[in-house]
């Protein structure tokens, strides 16, 4: 991290040490709930834990991330809050990239936090925020990704470059035979599957620039490839949401469905053990059938699953509503005034709620069944 980094974060931790407010809403002072306990019992949900984040006066929240076991909270300056997302006490704080960088990704392997702000990548420990190691790799970085033995990254140069984990040598470097900017990279054990704005998702070897197989859509493809078992899911600029299996030995891939959404898509379907939901732009959010790729149901102007519970689906809109949907019955059960959430943390791990406003207050909810 460059000094002038250092000084500040050293000089903000020690700040927020001491001007950090309680983990908890202070006695009598129910105006400063996010969402009233009152509105939550009606959809069946209940305050699991509730905290006022120390944004300063002129910061605000600009995103909220799960990611294994913790909450991520960033500011709008690039002071990054993380939390234990099981009762919201804080872990460490510390500035991720120098205020107005645009921080490109943070994603989580082996218990470690990887970071990539322009051409650097950071590894940093998510249990004390210490900084591991970091690298500048020469490149602006697109996306990156990792496995065991390797930490693969796109670069504005338009190659996806493999570096060799346990000393960052770089060993190869691959592109696409259009030559197309690698937008996501998938990383695992037995293979590497990368997407381009072509509309082009290409598998490639661990260890090698040998291409397995490509699979190619229309348009390019939007936001990152998710992988689930041996199935890829992704949407494209092509309007149309896929999913994709890797088959057989030697590694081949398999068109299960592809579902036109007829509308924009500007981000990654979230992806659970029986639904695949989109977001389609000014439109809302759909839910798909993930065996069968059928449509099931769709909330006007709902933009992301916060999570599921059993056979319920809760969705936040625009509107800053919580919307209830049932899977099985495919139909709306009720719905909540959330006015004021603005932010909020997608949960496709358990039942748990993650949301906040841009001033900094926080919570976690939990269905009551």
């Amino acid at each position: 991290m460059p000094e002038i980094l250092r000084c500040r974060f050293l000089f903000l931790t020690v700040v927020l040490i001491l001007f950090t407010p309680k983990s908890s809403y202070p006695a009598g002072k129910k105006e400063q709930r996010l969402v009233s306990p009152a509105l939550l019992e009606h959809a069946g949900l209940k305050i699991i834990w509730e905290n006022i984040l120390p944004t300063g006066m002129d910061e605000t929240l600009e995103r909220l991330l799960m990611l294994g076991d913790h909450i991520y909270a960033i500011s709008d300056k690039n002071y990054m809050l993380c939390l234990n997302r099981e009762n919201g006490k804080r872990i460490f704080g510390r500035i991720v990239a120098p205020g107005g960088v645009k921080i490109e990704e943070l994603s989580i392997y082996n218990n470690k936090l990887i970071s990539v702000v322009g051409s650097q990548l950071f590894v940093i420990d998510p249990n004390t925020g210490i900084e591991h190691n970091s690298t500048d790799v020469g490149v602006g970085i697109v996306c990156a990704a990792r496995n065991s033995s390797y930490f693969y990254f796109s670069g504005v140069d338009r190659r996806l470059h493999a570096l060799r984990a346990e000393d960052m040598v770089e060993i190869f470097e691959v592109a696409a035979l259009n030559d197309s900017m690698i937008t996501t990279i998938v990383a695992d054990e037995a293979f590497v599957v990368f997407g381009t704005d072509k509309g082009n998702i290409i598998s490639i070897v661990p260890n090698l620039p040998k291409r397995l197989w490509q699979f190619d859509a229309s348009a390019a493809i939007i936001g990152p490839v998710v992988k689930d078992g041996l199935s890829l899911f992704f949407a494209s600029e092509d309007l149309n949401i896929y999913r994709v299996d890797i088959v057989g030995l030697p590694e081949r891939r398999r068109l299960i469905w592809k579902y036109l959404a007829n509308g924009v898509l500007k981000a990654a379907p979230r992806v659970t053990t029986g639904v695949v939901y989109q977001c389609v732009y000014d439109k809302g959010l759909i839910a798909i059938e993930r065996d069968s790729g059928s449509f099931m149901w769709s909330v006007a102007r709902g933009i992301d699953l916060l999570t599921e519970s059993r056979d319920k689906a809760y969705v936040i809109t625009k509107d800053e509503t919580l919307v209830v949907m049932n899977n099985t019955g495919k139909k709306k059960l009720s719905s909540v005034n959330f006015a004021g959430v603005t932010r909020h943390a997608a949960n496709l791990v358990d039942s748990k709620i993650y949301i906040a406003d841009k001033t900094g207050r926080i919570a976690c909810l939990q269905p009551l069944e």
